[in-house]
């Protein structure tokens, strides 16, 4: 082994994945082939290449043709399950760039040119937010807003919760958090929410539900009562969160109304936008998160709307010094007193090791522009909406309500009880034409489309709904 780099490897690779994408976005061949986990590795011959190695031009093919073949097909216009985004070849290529350069960018000096395309591009995000003005390269503006890219919402998540911690209960750092302290959040928040509540030290129990109507979105109008039940009962209530949108139906919480509760209060509220964020960068979608700017911090994940490779999520903050509260500790062989060149992103990090996620968005940015990105989002809601209105058309389906992204819940009436809604997508996962998801909701279950990929049109749906009635 001489440790050369084989470049004829790349070849066969880029080869490979323009081949996979062509025919995917083609719609050739299935969207998901399951196979059992023991096949899988039999196929790709796992634990003979790993015992003996032996890979090598001549039989990489061997490898990454199975890999692809038994992957999600992403591109494919059958794919309408998770919200995860069908990425553009900016954040391939980005991709490709760390891979090969590897410049952990949490500290400056480890990737001073990635760290520079992370700041301009939080700036970028807080400036649709209303919470930058001026020049995205101004490295030295202290009187805005601030923020991260971490890899993935729930590490952003688990950011604000810390930082609205430490604003709270300023010594909780050293001393802990007290027992009273409590979160009003809704029950159908995204489970990392919750998760990030207990890991902050408050337990499950300080999760105060917030009230909300039977398809789950926030009513701003009973907060007041239940606050003051609360207190009442000795809560110590420091902190509000509010989906834009929820993950299972896509509908968004009325943010401005809960901003004025939260004002009344004194309260930090968090918007958890991970996927519904994205509607800021469209005219026509944008009225969505009216109010936003009123928030104190908002989860944005880059990697669902806007077509960035996993992972790439945002934790921003309205104010800067709230988000340098979330972490308090010194690490001398790593971050340096006195002047340096630059800026260090780890202190205001959950990751001390981060890959340079801006770049990706960056190259996003780049080749679409923001104006090519926010008619993206725009036409994906729009597309939605007109599925919702052929799917409502069909005498033997049903919508529960008018979706307000991306993201739609339907039922096929040919089959009775929840446990028939699940064996209806099991049953279409399993002739690998398409992929969708399914949700409960207010006790109900319903098969559920996220329209990630621009290729899924009018067809697409109707061949997915004689699908359906075909495997039933």
């Amino acid at each position: 082994m001489t440790g050369k780099a084989d470049h004829s490897l790349g070849k066969i690779a880029f080869e490979a994945l323009t081949d996979y994408q062509s025919r995917s976005e083609a719609g050739q061949g299935p969207v998901l082939k399951q196979k059992q986990p023991d096949e899988l590795a039999r196929l790709m011959n796992l634990c003979e290449l790993i015992e003996n190695g032996g890979l090598e031009a001549e039989n990489f093919l061997d490898f990454l043709s199975p890999y692809l073949a038994h992957s999600q097909h992403m591109h494919h216009s059958g794919y309408i399950g998770h919200q995860v985004a069908v990425p553009h070849e900016g954040a391939a290529i980005a991709d490709m760039i760390h891979g090969v350069i590897n410049n952990p960018m949490a500290v400056y000096e480890m990737g001073p040119t990635a760290s520079v395309c992370e700041r301009v591009v939080i700036n970028w995000m807080l400036s649709k937010v209303g919470w930058f003005d001026g020049n995205w390269d101004d490295f030295g503006k202290t009187d805005g807003g601030g923020g991260v890219l971490t890899h993935g919402g729930s590490m952003a998540n688990l950011t604000a919760v810390l930082a609205a911690r430490a604003k709270a209960f300023p010594k909780s750092w050293e001393e802990g958090v007290p027992a009273n302290a409590a979160v009003m959040a809704p029950a159908v928040s995204h489970y990392s929410v919750a998760r990030a509540v207990s890991i902050a030290g408050f337990g499950q129990n300080a999760i105060v539900p917030s009230p909300v109507d039977k398809w789950g979105v926030l009513r701003p109008e009973n907060l007041e009562s239940l606050y003051r039940q609360a207190r009442n009962s000795g809560r110590d209530v420091f902190m509000v969160t509010a989906n834009a949108c929820a993950t299972a139906t896509g509908l968004y919480d009325p943010i401005d109304e809960v901003a004025d509760f939260c004002e009344a209060h004194g309260l930090w509220l968090h918007i958890d936008g991970a996927h519904g964020a994205s509607a800021l960068i469209s005219e026509e979608t944008r009225p969505l998160l009216k109010g936003l700017h009123r928030a104190d911090s908002l989860v944005w994940d880059a990697h669902k709307m806007l077509r960035t490779s996993a992972l790439c999520a945002a934790v921003l903050f309205r104010r800067q010094v709230d988000m340098a509260g979330a972490f308090h500790q010194k690490a001398s062989y790593i971050f340096h007193d006195g002047e340096q060149i630059g800026f260090d992103i780890g202190p205001y990090a959950l990751e001390c090791t981060k890959a340079p996620l801006g770049t990706k968005l960056f190259l996003v940015l780049a080749l679409e522009g923001e104006k090519g990105l926010g008619e993206f989002v725009a036409k994906q809601y729009a597309d939605t909406h007109r599925f919702y209105e052929l799917i409502k058309a069909q005498d033997d389906f049903e919508c529960p309500y008018v979706p307000q992204s991306n993201i739609l819940c339907f039922r096929y009436k040919g089959v009775t009880g929840n446990v028939a809604q699940s064996a209806v997508r099991e049953a279409v996962l399993a002739r690998g034409n398409f992929y969708i998801t399914s949700a409960e909701v207010n006790g109900t279950r319903y098969l559920r489309l996220s329209v990630m990929n621009p290729l899924t049109d009018d067809a697409t749906i109707m061949a997915l709904l004689d699908e359906i009635r075909v495997c039933t």
